[in-house]
């Protein structure tokens, strides 16, 4: 009687299988919802874009630029060469030439071991040998003149109508100076940017009203 009694009990257990709680039925969409927002905000709204963003502040107004006093412009730039008794020693030559365009130009010349330094030399240089021009209202020059400078030789000449006509360092001179309608030769076979410049100068002085 017990024998049965045992194997009965054991073959219930085995047989009946284990009731589901009603707890365990698949998620509904509000238990859902908040794992799947961030994916959905992301895909939607970009967050990942809105990340990037944040890394990367706006670009504001960017300050302007203080426009210099002078327009400036290089002539030639060359790298000298000094013997010392323990070699050689390299530096930089700059020639520039300033201007307001209206009627004020000055030639200058700066030397120093870096062309930075060097350029702020010859810009000094160059207020220090500032003229003004003497013209017309029209920014026309009143007359011809000739002028031998060094081994450079100038002419310039009133041409109306005809614009700027010059070569070389003489152009930039007249172009930064502001003269208008002229024409400038130079006569001498001189290539030396300096010495040319430096006679476009010494023309302008030699005007008269």
């Amino acid at each position: 009687m017990t024998q049965e009694a045992t194997t009965d009990t054991t073959s219930d257990t085995t047989a009946v299988p284990p009731v589901v709680p009603a707890t365990d039925a698949p998620a509904t969409d509000e238990t859902a919802a908040p794992a799947n927002a961030g994916r959905g905000r992301r895909g939607a709204n970009g967050g990942g874009d809105n990340r990037r963003n944040e890394r990367r502040p706006r670009r504001g107004a960017r300050p302007e630029r203080q426009k210099p006093e002078f327009d400036q412009k290089i002539i030639s730039i060359r790298r000298v060469t000094r013997v010392m008794g323990g070699g050689r020693r390299f530096s930089f030559s700059v020639a520039m030439v300033i201007g307001d365009k209206r009627g004020k130009v000055g030639v200058g010349i700066g030397k120093a071991g870096d062309t930075q330094l060097a350029i702020e030399k010859a810009i000094r240089n160059a207020k220090k040998n500032m003229i003004t021009v003497t013209m017309n209202k029209d920014s026309h020059i009143p007359h011809d003149v000739h002028v031998k400078y060094a081994s450079s030789e100038v002419m310039m000449m009133p041409a109306k109508g005809r614009g700027l006509v010059a070569g070389s360092s003489v152009r930039t001179v007249l172009e930064l100076a502001g003269v208008k309608d002229i024409t400038a030769k130079i006569f001498s076979r001189s290539k030396n940017k300096l010495n040319n410049a430096r006679a476009a100068v010494e023309a302008l002085k030699q005007l008269k009203k």
